[in-house]
Order: structure tokens, then sequence, then C-alpha cells
């Protein structure tokens, strides 16, 4: 089932007295449960598609349909509910915040849902087991290594059961061999617990735990092949 459909995206900055034209015409559909890397290089556009994707951005013509529903239709309390409950995001920086413990780092979606303390706690404790930090739950992010800190960012983004996870060069600031971790656990979100992974990456390496690569080149879809993990 188609979980996303671009049709004819475009996105301009206006700059100094011109249109600058990032994306050109995509047309892209990715079904439930994908596992999709988007590579390309810098400047290619593939972090404004990623932007995009993620609701953080408006495309300057075309149509998003997300879930089969118009993304330029809704509101911006609706977007930011989409945001909440269906996308969960992993980014290269992990993004956490310094002075507050994993559990608590993990919680964050929760708050702004307005979900009981009490429940925000148990499932934050859940997500951080299911990415193999159970002894690390109150451990501030200085005392976790760069692995740890990004395990953390992903239970933050799974915590809300999202469908989908998008993932910003997330091996980007991992040695090698975090990095392979980070990636099996993102193969196993995607096989066994169903999520549709949209990896954003510059690295042959980590593209290959797709099961699709896509690859952008100047604002416009170069290749889209899939294969077999």
């Amino acid at each position: 089932m188609a979980l996303i459909e671009l049709k004819d995206i475009r996105k301009s900055y206006h700059l100094d007295g011109f249109d600058l034209e990032i994306l050109k015409g995509i047309n892209l559909t990715i079904n439930e449960g994908e596992f999709v890397a988007i590579m390309g290089p810098s400047g290619s556009g593939k972090s404004t598609l990623m932007n995009i994707l993620g609701c953080l951005d408006s495309p300057s013509s075309g149509q998003y349909l997300l879930g089969g529903k118009n993304v330029e239709s809704l509101s911006g309390d609706e977007l930011a509910q989409i945001r909440n409950e269906k996308i969960g995001f992993v980014f290269q920086g992990f993004n956490l915040l310094s002075r507050t413990t994993a559990v608590e780092n993990v919680e964050l979606p929760m708050v702004y849902g307005n979900m009981p303390s009490n429940v925000r706690k148990q499932r934050a404790q859940i997500a951080l087991e299911k990415v193999g930090l159970k002894d690390r739950m109150y451990h501030m992010p200085n005392q976790l290594s760069g692995g740890q800190q990004q395990r953390v960012a992903i239970a933050r983004a799974i915590v809300n059961d999202a469908p989908i996870i998008f993932a910003d060069e997330p091996t980007g600031n991992l040695d090698t061999k975090m990095s392979v971790e980070i990636m099996d656990l993102f193969t196993k979100l995607n096989k066994d617990m169903q999520r549709t992974i949209i990896l954003v990456t510059h690295e042959e390496d980590i593209a290959k735990y797709a099961s699709r690569v896509i690859k952008i080149v100047d604002g416009e879809i170069h290749s889209d092949r899939r294969h077999k993990r």
C-alpha cells in the first residue's frame, strides 16, 4: 500500500533577485514497510527532499500525499500532530537535551502530546529496552557513547509508535563499529517492528542496508533500484 506519493514536487528559493530551483519535478511512491535510502552528492537536494517528506518544509509546487491525505491541505496544528504521532526523526547530531537523562529525552514527544507522566515514563523505559539501553536509562548524554546517544534518539523516534522513521545521516558522527550496530537496529525496526525507514546518507556501505536506493542528482531522481538484503 502506498504510504507516500510525490507528484511533480518542485522546490525553489528566491535569492538575490532570481529563483534557485532545488527540486525539479520529483515523482516518487514509497510503500508501507519499505526501507529506503536516499543518496546524492552535497547540494543534490536530498536534504530538501527529506524535509518535505518529514513535513518540516513545503514544496513550491506539486502534490504530496501522506497516507492518502494531501499534506498541503493540512493546517499547522494538523501537521504538528502528524510529526508527533506518525513520524519519528533521527539526526546526525543526536539532538538530545544535555541536562536531562536518557529516559527524560525519550519522554519528550509524549510531553508535547500531554500524556500523563507515569504513562510517559513507562513507555520511554520500554522504548529504551527495545534499543538495548535498559541499564543506561538514567544516564546523562555526556555519560553515554555516541552510539548509545543515537540509540536514545532512536528510542525517542519510536516511543509514540510512529509508523515512519526518517533518519538524516544517522551514522555521520559514529565510528565503523557503532555505525554497524545502529544500522542493524534500523534493520530490526524495519523487519521486526514493521517500521517504514527513510534514510538519507552519502555512504554506499550504509545505503546497502536498505532494500531500495534512490539517487538524487541536481534535484532530480537519477536512479531508483531495489535489491534483496
